[in-house]
């Protein structure tokens, strides 16, 4: 399978694409202000606890309390939670999720003591993100604290050696497993050995523990210093955490669009696993990278409900708070009229590889309810519930299949870190009172910069007036005063934008020359 990366980053956000075989595969995108803090540790306080739901409430500094769950309890030998050494008073990163440590025999789903005796409110505890805040839930915590680095996963409170599953061979997977455990030695830790890791030598592996091993006592020692609550490390970011997460001799190429991310990713590599260094690629063309790699329109299809399938029928995929529902109909295929029963096998076998498709790609979490085309034939129920399977086997997140319903059903889970796409890039519609989504003010702005470039660089356009909703324009003279003169000089058009409380929320119209000819379509994808 050929495989590359794309980044496309800029001082106002970054993307990340992954393609796989020519097509898009997987997409994440973040924000300076957007607060994602997966990964991040904290020096937190109890805030309360919940006997009923096996759970506190960890105030860590943010405007939500976190929720700690007692199977995510780290139990001293006192067989109390894990404080903060400092005292009473004062007291997971998204790893490549393949690479994720495995606590199920941990706290209280086995053999750990009720949450009521583990913790005391007013306790300080080290506690890790593993999931962002969603909707109204605040984030998700953890006391079992795990640093990735480039190879190894290090588990200060763990004692065990584990070896990534993506590493198929068995030879392999003990060589790496006997090397750590030589290398940890007794108390000195648990680690993982990452997907990246593969062939990895003992040189390389004892310069990573130790780097990890020193970035833990780094971080006990600011802990010590400070007042709960507060960020105590805060972990690599999307690009980076990409490239360390994922970026193995499995992948081809990574492009890169801006020059300084560029030489970031080309400092890294060169220290961690020089021989990729010569794949990192530094992208020079006009045209914005995702529509030089033609994926553009992928993406933007990706926020739509409705997804065509090669037959000829279609899904239609509804995010909703609970769950999401997802509908498979054959739409204009028709197939063989003598045989009903096939024409639904190949609508259903289509819309299996493509609904896990989708679900990757748009990160959707989450209880997942497929509605497949009715078939009366056991055998192709199963063929297309182990169809599904498969492809999902691709997700580095974890899911969970059941078996197909007496009503036709496939009820599935799949591993939520932080919202979906569309809900990170979309707000609710104030004019159908939140049954609705729009487009958020900053991802407006960001697209109608995507379509000057595209203007600058097809070369047919000297002047441009871009009219939009008057909170879109407010939101570029509050945050982003210089973005009409610097997006002009990096263009070299005369550039001008205007509000125009006639438009929609999410809407804009981009004008050209003085006759101002609607040419908003022309570029608003590739």
């Amino acid at each position: 399978m050929k495989r590359e990366i794309l980044v496309s980053a800029s001082d106002q956000e970054s993307w990340v694409a992954l393609k796989e075989d020519g097509r898009l595969a997987e997409l994440m995108f973040d924000r300076p202000g957007q607060g994602r803090i997966v990964g991040d540790i904290f020096l937190g306080r109890v805030d309360a606890i919940l006997p009923g739901i096996q759970a506190a409430f960890v105030d860590i500094g943010e405007e939500k309390a976190a929720f700690l769950h007692a199977s995510d309890v780290e139990v001293g030998a006192n067989g109390e939670g894990r404080a903060h050494r400092g005292g009473a008073d004062q007291g997971r990163a998204d790893q490549g999720r393949d690479d994720r440590p495995d606590r199920r025999g941990r706290g209280r789903g086995r053999n750990g003591p009720p949450i009521q005796d583990a913790l005391r409110r007013d306790q300080v505890l080290l506690v890790q993100v593993t999931k962002e805040s969603i909707s109204s839930k605040g984030p998700r915590v953890t006391t079992q604290i795990s640093l990735p680095g480039r190879f190894l996963v290090y588990l200060p409170h763990a004692d065990n050696v584990g070896v990534s599953r993506k590493i198929g061979d068995r030879g392999e997977r003990t060589r790496l497993r006997a090397m750590a455990k030589e290398v940890v030695g007794e108390g000195g830790g648990g680690v993982i050995v990452r997907t990246a890791g593969e062939e990895l030598t003992k040189e390389k592996l004892k310069r990573e523990y130790r780097e990890l091993r020193r970035l833990w006592h780094s971080v006990q020692r600011s802990a010590e210093r400070i007042q709960a609550p507060a960020l105590v490390h805060q972990d690599a970011k999307l690009v980076s955490s990409v490239v360390r997460d994922l970026f193995t001799d499995k992948f081809e190429a990574v492009t890169v669009d801006d020059r300084q991310v560029h030489q970031q990713v080309l400092k890294y590599v060169k220290t961690f696993d020089p021989e990729l260094a010569d794949r990192i690629h530094y992208y020079r063309g006009k045209k914005p990278l995702f529509d030089h790699a033609e994926i553009e329109e992928e993406i933007q299809r990706t926020f739509r409900r409705r997804v065509d399938l090669p037959s000829g029928g279609h899904v239609v995929i509804e995010q909703t708070e609970a769950l999401v529902s997802v509908d498979v109909n054959t739409g204009r295929y028709t197939g063989k009229k003598k045989d009903p029963e096939d024409t639904i096998l190949k609508t259903n076998l289509d819309a299996a590889r493509e609904i896990a498709n989708q679900l990757r790609l748009r990160d959707v979490g989450g209880i997942v309810v497929i509605d497949f085309i009715d078939m009366e034939r056991r055998q192709n129920r199963h063929q297309v519930f182990h169809e599904l399977r498969r492809h999902l086997a691709r997700d580095r997140a974890r899911t969970r299949t059941w078996e197909v319903s007496e009503l036709g059903l496939i009820e599935m889970s799949r591993q939520r870190v932080r919202p979906s796409l569309l809900h990170s890039l979309t707000e609710p519609c104030a004019a159908c009172e939140g049954t609705g989504r729009v487009w958020t003010p900053l991802t407006l702005v960001r697209e109608i910069e995507r379509c000057v470039r595209r203007a600058a660089a097809l070369g047919d356009e000297k002047q441009l007036l871009v009219r939009v909703h008057p909170q879109v324009a407010l939101q570029v003279m509050e945050f982003e005063p210089r973005f009409v003169r610097n997006l002009a000089r990096r263009t070299r058009l005369r550039l001008d934008l205007r509000d125009d409380p006639l438009l929609r929320h999410d809407e804009y119209r981009i004008l050209s020359g003085k006759a101002q000819v609607d040419v908003t379509e022309k570029y608003r994808t590739a």
